[in-house]
């Protein structure tokens, strides 16, 4: 794994919190911080906003972000080439399968790769979450993440409440329940 794009993320990670704690304003109730918390998966102190784009998606059409409010939404970036991106897939799938009919959304953009090639890894492991195409990474650079996978967890009020830079588990007990806290609001 590069150190630089562990640096980076980091920083963006950092950054993000302190823009969400002076722009937003917004706090996040105490029932989705303490099932964050207890899943392992960071908090920001301040809901943020995030910045709106519109990706063209794999299967044909378009998703814009802002859209997707009312949802509560989980957006990844990631790349076919990146070894912890393609370990965290299937268990997104499952929390995907679990929560779609009950407002969960996932939207992840692969960052920079051909659309032959991420169609290729899409149906050889059977996705059905909508599968967004950067590929000049117009959408993901003003992110500033340099790292995949990155996963921002935005709340139906279209909010970033959670920024999770690497792979996890999202099929555990703790990780739904703190998506049903979030689905609850």
């Amino acid at each position: 794994m590069n150190k630089r794009f562990l640096v980076y993320g980091f920083i963006a990670f950092v950054c993000l919190q302190s823009v969400a704690a002076q722009s937003s304003g917004a706090s996040i109730p105490a029932s989705v911080v303490s099932a964050f918390q207890k899943a392992g998966m960071p908090v920001l102190e301040q809901s943020a906003d995030p910045i709106d784009f519109t990706v063209p998606l794999l299967n044909g059409g378009t998703r814009q972000l802002s859209a997707l409010r009312g949802k509560v939404v989980i957006f990844n970036i990631w790349a076919t080439w990146c070894p912890p991106c393609r370990a965290e897939m299937p268990s997104m799938e499952t929390l995907y399968q679990r929560y779609k009919n009950k407002g969960l959304e996932i939207l992840a953009v692969d960052s920079g790769e051909s659309e032959r090639d991420v169609a290729r890894f899409i149906k050889q492991n059977g996705f059905t979450f909508p599968i967004g195409l950067d590929i000049t990474d117009e959408i993901t650079a003003p992110y500033g993440t340099g790292y995949v996978p990155t996963s921002y967890i935005i709340d139906k009020r279209g909010k970033i409440v959670s920024i999770i830079v690497g792979s996890r588990d999202w099929d555990t007990e703790n990780v739904y329940k703190a998506f049903e806290a979030l689905l609850a609001q």
